[in-house]
């Protein structure tokens, strides 16, 4: 059997905002399918470049491997890998550099290299997998073992001579119970821990227990999992849950689907399960709020342990909504909203400006929405064309030369819109200050209505009104100023 060596192209000082945040979670598509070839009798290894400071440092773990392939395989559940970083691109093309120097077969696959094979090509992969790619994987060093026809492998790209061949797409699969877990013992946890007790006081990490998701938001690029949607069973993944309990005895878990618990009954069920075992544990979830709304769920959410649900509301205008193909209500988010906070469950809100069509009133209603609905966290961005969307095709011919970002906190208009680039920067900084002023007015009328119930922290985030009150009015005049 064959020695591999698994990579993936993420490297976390590369991206000075999440190097701040100073919360990574492990490259959990990366240690999946590590556990898929071991358990086709290869010798798997891995070097995790989260908390690398080059991507040079690949040679010594290349060295030390020897591997028979070199495989970059970015996580999928992480959506900063879904952005297509040019930071990470340029890291991910010098490592194949580096392992084609040392004599490697190099197999990609990542987001960014479904959509752009033939420049990965040009960096000296040798094969690309298009989409989910564990079964891809094992079939095509299978296939290159047995000295076979590699075309006859569905789901990759490679090159024949000149020519780019890109063979017949791969069935995604369904039995997401048939996977192995995730190989944890590959992972230097105390690398994680230690950045996450410095940064939080306590330790996330990360599991998906589904793939891909139905709906059709034009914006939204789905490269690996597709338009389709499916589901573990609550039973894999409490036991799942209770394997990592013992092994890292963390305190906290972000399940990182695109939409947790789709499925009818499934959280009703994982919540009982949970319940059933003892489980004790918080966690965070990313949710539709039209699903949020669904009788039972918000309830036994909260009795599994969710302490924070994330809802993609993007606008607070219904006509951008509609425009977007969201398939939900400015209702239905605040309804979400309103619901998660009388359960104890922290609501937090995606926010997306600039989407084409979007006017002055367009971005006053969302900064209205945020200011009334007073989020836990939000989540600002700009509208980010990537290819396979509707929204893409929709603004290709008004892109600029730059495709990509460099980092995840770039917020660069990648299309002309009506507004400046410079406009929607301001933007980003006038909600935050205005949302943070809010708050912190929230905060000193409840002080006043309920003062027996004041706290070191009340005090300290009504204070902050001192400061946001006047830096949201300058934040405002700054963007007014764009605006014309």
């Amino acid at each position: 059997m064959s020695k591999i060596l698994f990579t993936h192209a993420y490297f976390l000082r590369y991206d000075p905002k999440q190097w701040a945040t100073s919360q990574p979670y492990p490259p959990l598509a990366t240690i999946t399918v590590a556990a898929v070839c071991r358990t086709q009798g290869h010798q798997v290894a891995l070097y995790d470049t989260m908390f690398s400071a080059q991507p040079e440092e690949i040679e010594s773990a290349i060295v030390e491997n020897v591997p028979d392939y070199f495989v970059i395989y970015d996580d999928g559940f992480n959506y900063l890998t879904k952005m297509c970083l040019t930071n990470m691109r340029q890291a991910a093309f010098r490592m194949c550099d580096i392992a084609k120097q040392k004599g490697c077969r190099i197999i990609v696959s990542s987001s960014d290299s479904t959509d752009h094979y033939d420049q990965y090509l040009d960096a000296g992969a040798e094969f690309i997998l298009i989409g989910e790619a564990e079964k891809t994987l094992v079939d095509l060093i299978e296939t290159i073992e047995q000295n076979e026809e590699i075309s006859k492998v569905k789901g990759i790209a490679y090159r024949s001579g000149h020519a780019t061949i890109k063979t017949s797409p791969r069935p995604v699969l369904r039995d997401l119970d048939s996977l192995p877990l995730a190989a944890w013992d590959l992972i230097n946890i105390e690398s994680y821990r230690k950045m996450w007790m410095k940064s939080t006081g306590y330790l996330s990490l990360n599991m998906a227990t589904t793939r891909g998701c139905p709906y059709k938001c034009n914006w939204c690029a789905k490269p690996i999992y597709g338009n389709r949607y499916n589901v573990r069973s609550p039973q894999h993944v409490v036991r799942e849950l209770k394997l990592m309990k013992s092994l890292f005895e963390f305190d906290h878990i972000w399940f990182c689907d695109d939409i947790f618990g789709l499925k009818p009954g499934w959280i009703t069920e994982f919540s009982e399960l949970i319940k059933k075992d003892s489980i004790q544990i918080r966690f965070k979830i990313q949710a539709r709020a039209d699903l949020l709304l669904q009788p039972g769920i918000i309830e036994a959410l909260a009795k599994a342990g969710c302490e924070n649900a994330w809802i993609g509301a993007e606008s607070g205008s219904q006509k951008i909504l509609d425009a977007m193909d969201k398939g939900i209500t400015i209702q239905q988010i605040r309804a979400a909203t309103y619901q998660l906070k009388m359960h104890g469950i922290l609501p937090s809100l995606f926010i997306q400006f600039g989407y084409p069509g979007e006017t002055k009133e367009d971005i006053r209603k969302t900064i209205s929405m945020v200011n009334q609905l007073l989020p836990h966290s939000i989540g600002v961005s700009v509208s980010y064309p990537l290819p396979g969307t509707v929204f893409y095709d929709r603004v290709k011919s008004a892109m600029t030369e730059k495709k990509n970002w460099t980092d995840s906190d770039e917020m660069q208009m990648m299309f002309h819109h009506d507004y400046p680039p410079a406009f929607y920067k301001q933007l980003h900084a006038y909600l935050h200050k205005s949302y943070r002023n809010h708050l912190a007015l929230h905060t000193l009328r409840e002080c006043i209505r309920k003062p027996l119930t004041i706290t070191f922290a009340s005090i300290k985030k009504a204070g902050s009104l001192l400061y946001y009150f006047p830096a949201s009015m300058v934040a405002k005049q700054k963007l007014n100023h764009l605006a014309k």
